[in-house]
């Protein structure tokens, strides 16, 4: 592990991170509350929000998956997600749904803007992003899908998003400034 060269919990806690908060609501699955976290510490991520019946850390079946990524990444719990999507807006957070709407973007029509801080709302794994949470967001992302299901693993759309929204902002940023 040495020779990856990644940094220890203190070096990820003292690091700036990337202005970006995912938004767990009503996820049942503990295994894929961990995923999230893993996620959101390899990509360095500002925090974790843990909404309604969403799991909290400590708990095995999170920890099996985050693989000790609860003690790097800040995360909080609200009850109602509500409450977590009006403290993000008031923090100056544009905030995204990621659910198929009929006015959703296209994931890769989506182009973030350098220094905007960005939360991603993720819903249950059954049901979605709750409707009446739609009217409290800012615009809606969607992967799209061309097989027989209508929808991906929640840990998997987490990691697809941050990592092209994450790629996007890269590009954009090294365009201003060449090397």
């Amino acid at each position: 592990m040495p020779e990856l060269n990644r940094l220890t919990v203190e070096q990820f806690k003292a690091s700036e991170k990337i202005p970006i908060v995912v938004v767990l609501d009503n996820v049942r699955s503990q295994n894929n509350v961990g995923s999230v976290f893993r996620t959101a510490d390899a990509f360095l991520i500002q925090g974790v929000y843990l909404c309604g019946i969403t799991a909290t850390p400590p708990h095995r079946e999170i920890h099996k998956t985050a693989l000790g990524a609860t003690e790097s990444v800040d995360w909080r719990y609200f009850k109602n997600t509500d409450a977590a999507l009006s403290e993000l807006h008031s923090e100056g957070y544009m905030i995204y749904a990621v659910e198929q709407t009929n006015v959703s973007i296209p994931l890769e029509q989506f182009l973030p803007q350098p220094g905007q801080k960005l939360a991603f709302l993720f819903g249950n794994e059954v049901n979605g992003v709750d409707d009446q949470l739609l009217n409290l967001v800012d615009s809606c992302i969607e992967i799209p899908q061309s097989g027989t299901k209508h929808s991906i693993n929640i840990s998997v759309v987490v990691g697809i998003v941050l990592w092209d929204v994450l790629y996007k902002l890269k590009k954009v940023i090294n365009k201003r400034n060449p090397l």
